[in-house]
């Protein structure tokens, strides 16, 4: 079992998004539901995520756009130990979103630290929330590996995104790369404990 947590961005994701195709067929993901999609705050939105993270084992992150903003939050929160990976699909810049949207988003400075868990962000050849040099500075910082599908927009509806089959090849990448990480990093402590 697998559990996922779906992460919506600003405005939350309409019915026919791919993050709500990915719950209707994957069992084991849910959305993490917010109380203000449309003017949000960061504390309020780290809550909810707190509160569904602490309801699992442990659970991989599916974000687009600002909820790729809050997945990479994160980095130095506490709850940060129940992420095992996150896919990053079309992250936004603060600054355009801010320009593009008249409701005032409340989300401090535009996180940018390492993330202690796995990530892969997928990102657009022309999203208009993020360019590729700021991508690609992004997952540099994140520390994500990058991967790149084209000329595809803001990866979501209006560019023609409803249900995404490809992302969940991206999400089993992760997956992978997820529990190699984890398997050797156990080799590594076994290892330490034993030269000791």
């Amino acid at each position: 079992m697998i559990q996922t947590l779906v992460i919506p961005g600003l405005n939350g994701s309409s019915d026919d998004h791919w993050q709500r195709h990915w719950t209707r067929d994957n069992v084991y993901s849910s959305i993490v539901e917010q109380e203000n999609w449309t003017c949000p705050v960061l504390a309020d939105w780290q809550a909810k995520l707190d509160e569904a993270l602490s309801n699992t084992d442990g659970a991989f992150l599916v974000a687009h756009s600002l909820g790729c903003l809050l997945a990479a939050s994160y980095a130095n929160r506490h709850q940060a130990g129940l992420i095992r990976g996150a896919l990053l699909v079309a992250p936004c810049s603060l600054k355009t979103t801010l320009k593009m949207h008249p409701c005032m988003v409340d989300f401090g400075m535009e996180p940018l630290d390492r993330l202690p868990f796995p990530s892969l962000v997928v990102g657009s050849l022309n999203d208009p929330y993020m360019d590729l040099p700021q991508l690609e500075h992004h997952a540099k910082a994140w520390g994500s590996e990058l991967t790149t599908i084209g000329f595809a927009g803001h990866i979501n509806v209006a560019s023609g995104f409803g249900r995404w089959l490809q992302g969940y090849d991206f999400f089993e990448r992760l997956v992978h790369r997820a529990m190699f990480t984890q398997q050797w990093t156990s080799a590594a402590v076994s290892r330490s404990a034993t030269v000791r």
